[in-house]
């Protein structure tokens, strides 16, 4: 059913229909588990050598390596890892370079990371970065409340539809693991607000050289069309968080917003938190697939 039907994409166009232990989508048959514990599995006995841990269950580097255990090659956790380091924190268009064929637990991060990093690695490789701050302006998650009520950060208890909430993101420190120079430099917020879906990430950087707004937006069309190409989409357009949905770029650079004072740059660029972080992890797949076979 959640398949089938989306409230922000719309109902899904191949046909699906539920069978025993698995689902059939289209002409494809895949099987269905549950299990509790990983490292019970049948990853071996299926064949499956790239697991996509997206529960948020085993986040932790114990609780990743259960897949291994089960008889996975490579797992991919689809969130910054808590508990342990992964072999690579992966961040496409960023540091892919990186990346070895010995490596087993990968994070792809966030999606807020994934528009972050490249602007970043933009302004870093150009100008060098002294210090940063980023705010993301998100989209609700399933991690608030729909009405008040309790929670472990007290702002998202509060009723996600109703209200612009001040909270945590995880993105900068997790850029700092994708680019490490930048540790010490960078530190970020976030504002949850009252859409769907379609995001936007709002950064500051204090850089090391004078430029001005058309100097920094020529470098990011150069970087859309070159080393980052699919990963940044360069817009003049005057875009709303609606008109981004579907986007599978990580960061839709808002070329009319940026600013500058001195040394002093602001940059916004929009992402669809669901569908562009999506199209990243089928990217690390495909990175893996050579080596996981």
């Amino acid at each position: 059913y959640i398949l089938k039907y989306d409230s922000v994409y719309g109902r899904y166009p191949k046909t699906i229909k539920p069978l025993k232990n698995a689902i059939q989508v289209g002409n494809k048959k895949i099987k269905v588990l549950q299990e509790r514990d990983p490292s019970k599995l049948p990853w071996k006995k299926l064949s499956i050598n790239i697991v996509v841990e997206a529960t948020g269950a085993f986040r932790d580097r114990a609780g990743a390596s259960k897949h291994l255990d089960a008889g996975a090659k490579k797992v991919i956790i689809t969130a910054p890892m808590k508990g342990g380091k992964p072999d690579l924190t992966l961040v496409p268009g960023v540091n892919q370079h990186l990346l070895k064929k010995t490596d087993q637990i990968i994070s792809v991060a966030s999606c807020t990371t994934n528009c972050l990093a490249p602007l970043v690695k933009v302004l870093n490789d150009a100008y060098g970065i002294e210090s940063a701050l980023m705010t993301t302006i998100h989209a609700y998650t399933s991690s608030q409340n729909l009405v008040d009520g309790s929670a472990r950060k007290p702002t998202r208890g509060r009723a996600a539809a109703l209200n612009i909430i001040p909270t945590t993101t995880g993105a900068s420190d997790a850029v700092i693991e994708a680019i490490p120079e930048l540790k010490g430099k960078i530190k970020g917020m976030a504002m949850r607000v009252p859409v769907a879906c379609g995001s936007i990430t709002d950064l500051v950087a204090h850089v090391k050289k004078n430029t001005t707004p058309d100097q920094v937006n020529k470098l990011f069309k150069k970087a859309s069309q070159t080393s980052m190409k699919g990963i940044i989409l360069y817009n003049t357009e005057p875009l709303v968080s609606s008109d981004i949905i579907g986007s599978d770029c990580s960061a839709i650079f808002n070329a009319n917003e940026t600013q500058v004072i001195n040394k002093t740059v602001k940059v916004l660029a929009w992402y669809d938190n669901e569908w562009g972080y999506s199209h990243r992890v089928v990217d690390v797949i495909k990175m893996l697939s050579k080596w996981a076979k």
